[in-house]
């Protein structure tokens, strides 16, 4: 028994993370495949594999639970007020008078296209107001949409869901106090509902508020140790969790989202390592959650769902009731028509539609209304459907519509001096996005005197990704003459760029040979080449050496440049045929061929 438990956990785990790493290497939502996964080692498996229910008992739900307030934690953690500057209103709308719209229309589609009963119609509707976080955040990463797009798709996917769940637990409430005292009848609002939604909302916000003072405190007044912090934030967050859960069923969700959010938005202690500790967390808890609630579904709910009226819920939800949601909340914002267009092409569902939808069917079908089993099937459908048909499609209609770039050529550069100005000029002119950061007030007036777009400044500053608009800019070059900076420049952009689009020039000081392999692990590609350092680059731009851009062709070839140029070329860029640019680094074999711009430093 104990060797089918653990063979069952590995599988698991094995699917789920092999999934994401899959659905990376496709470039596909990661969602899609977890679920397809799932339901394969599962119902279609007829449960040999993987047996959920069997496997975990009655911890399966109380666990789906806790993961899902973890997962509202760390998308808290990630949401800023300086967002909110440009789409605050947007936001408000979207999970007030647009959840409103989305449950309400969603109520109607499902009556018309299901033709259930108005109790299940309301509940389901109410459970689809959530969009999905889980998947939303990834396709930003990847989509690179504008900076206001970007920023009301993340606060409305993770602000949401808390909202949804309180919603759908109003609703289930109603429902429940019906099936109790008039057998499945929904005669009347009862008054406890109404109350319940009140202690959730004020309880939730309590606990939470305390939650996050709580770790504010102890983090302030250094009383745990750095290598405890993380694991002590995540203990906070389970017990606030489980304490709003259990003085006010379903607050949890509030509680968690809240701490996360109040914790983001202080700035006396660092939650940042908290943060990226979640983030590898989430990764494995959605793993998980997903091949888990997939695989406990069963082949005869879904047999038993009408084809034609559940496609027609799925492309009403898709084209009617998403539209209208977002052209009423985005009246009278700043948001131009390609970007309300692109908000209405994008309300995947997650994680939290599926854990509420599987607690909340169930929890019906115990009190006697059987035709609640049919509400996880469908929340699975439309998760399914919305994520195929945005996942698929999201990327295509931004470039269409002019919000996206997935691929960013432009550069940020550390440093406005004579050398990062140099370089900057002449990407620009070539055609690149170029933003230069400086804390020099004499390098920020010739930055800005040579046309140059500039950001006053520490390329260290606290959360200056938020205050820098980095639309079509994908990569660091860190110029300045201190090495340390660079290097944790280069560290720190390395989570938005990637490691790979971060750069730094070499460091040639005395003691270079000595670093071991664990500081040079922490920072960027060494730019252009190792005697590159900055006292060697100022100096030859001192000499009248200049940086140009040279094509070559089949007539001007790369040898030729070389003679050409001489001993003192040193290529820096190469433009390829296509548009993109590539940073030559140290240690690089360069041999640009015709039709390719050569960017190089020389003498001639």
């Amino acid at each position: 028994m104990s060797d089918s438990i653990l063979v069952q956990i590995t599988l698991i785990l094995f699917l789920g993370i092999g999934s994401q790493w899959l659905a990376s290497r496709l470039r596909l939502p990661a969602i899609l495949l977890l679920l397809v996964v799932g339901f394969v080692v599962g119902p279609l498996m007829n449960h040999r594999w993987v047996n959920p229910d069997a496997l975990m008992g009655d911890l399966l739900m109380p666990l789906v639970s806790l993961s899902v307030g973890l997962i509202m934690f760390e998308g808290g953690l990630t949401l800023k007020f300086r967002e909110l500057d440009a789409i605050g209103s947007v936001v408000m709308r979207l999970i007030s008078i647009g959840a409103l719209i989305t449950w309400g229309l969603s109520l109607l589609l499902a009556r018309l296209a299901l033709g259930w009963d108005w109790p299940l119609c309301a509940l389901v509707g109410a459970i689809l107001v959530v969009t999905g976080p889980t998947v939303i955040l990834p396709l930003l990463r990847f989509l690179q949409p504008t900076r206001q797009v970007a920023s009301a798709l993340k606060w409305e996917g993770i602000m949401i869901d808390p909202v949804g769940a309180l919603l759908a637990l109003l609703v289930f409430e109603t429902i429940h106090h019906g099936l109790g005292e008039h057998g499945a009848q929904w005669t009347q609002f009862p008054n406890h509902a109404l109350m319940g939604f009140f202690w959730t909302l004020l309880i939730g916000g309590v606990v939470g508020s305390v939650g996050a003072g709580l770790v504010y405190f102890f983090f302030k007044h250094h009383w745990v140790h750095e290598h405890q912090q993380t694991p002590f934030a995540l203990m906070v967050a389970v017990s606030a969790f489980t304490l709003s859960n259990h003085f006010q069923h379903e607050s949890g969700l509030l509680a968690t989202t809240l701490m996360g959010v109040i914790l983001a938005n202080q700035s006396q202690v660092d939650v940042r390592h908290v943060l990226a500790f979640k983030e590898n967390l989430v990764v494995l808890m959605i793993s998980t959650l997903f091949i888990v609630l997939s695989a406990r579904l069963e082949l005869a709910t879904f047999s038993a769902l009408p084809v034609f009226g559940s496609l027609c819920f799925l492309l009403g939800l898709l084209l009617v009731v998403r539209p209208l949601t977002v052209w009423v909340s985005c009246l009278g914002s700043s948001l131009n028509r390609s970007e309300r267009l692109f908000l209405s092409w994008m309300a995947p569902r997650g994680i939290v539609a599926a854990a509420v939808a599987s607690v909340f069917s169930m929890r019906l079908v115990d009190a006697g209304m059987a035709e609640a089993a049919q509400l996880t099937p469908v929340v699975f459908m439309v998760i399914v459907g919305t994520v195929l048909v945005y996942g698929l499609t999201a990327g295509p209609v931004a470039r269409w519509l002019g919000v996206s770039n997935p691929d960013p050529q432009g550069v940020l550069i550390a440093g406005a001096h004579t050398l990062g100005r140099s370089l900057g000029k002449v990407l620009k002119e070539s055609g690149f996005r170029v933003l230069m950061v400086d804390n020099n007030p004499q390098n920020i007036h010739q930055a800005r005197m040579d046309g140059l777009p500039v950001h006053f400044g520490s390329i260290l500053g606290d959360h200056l990704e938020d205050d820098l608009d980095l639309a079509g800019i994908g990569r660091l070059i860190a110029l300045t003459p201190n090495h340390r900076v660079n290097s944790l420049a280069a560290l720190h952009f390395s989570e938005l760029f990637g490691e790979r689009e971060v750069y730094q020039l070499a460091d040639i000081a005395s003691n270079h040979s000595k670093r071991d392999a664990f500081s040079a692990g922490l920072q960027g590609k060494t730019l252009f080449d190792e005697s590159a350092s900055y006292a060697q680059l100022q100096e030859r731009l001192q000499q009248d050496q200049r940086i140009k851009c040279t094509s070559l062709t089949e007539s001007y070839t790369f040898e030729d440049a070389k003679r050409s140029m001489g001993e003192t070329l040193l290529p820096l860029f190469i433009i390829h045929s296509k548009g993109a640019l590539q940073i030559i680094q140290a240690g690089q074999s360069v041999q640009p061929t015709p039709g390719q711009t050569l960017i190089s430093l020389s003498a001639s």
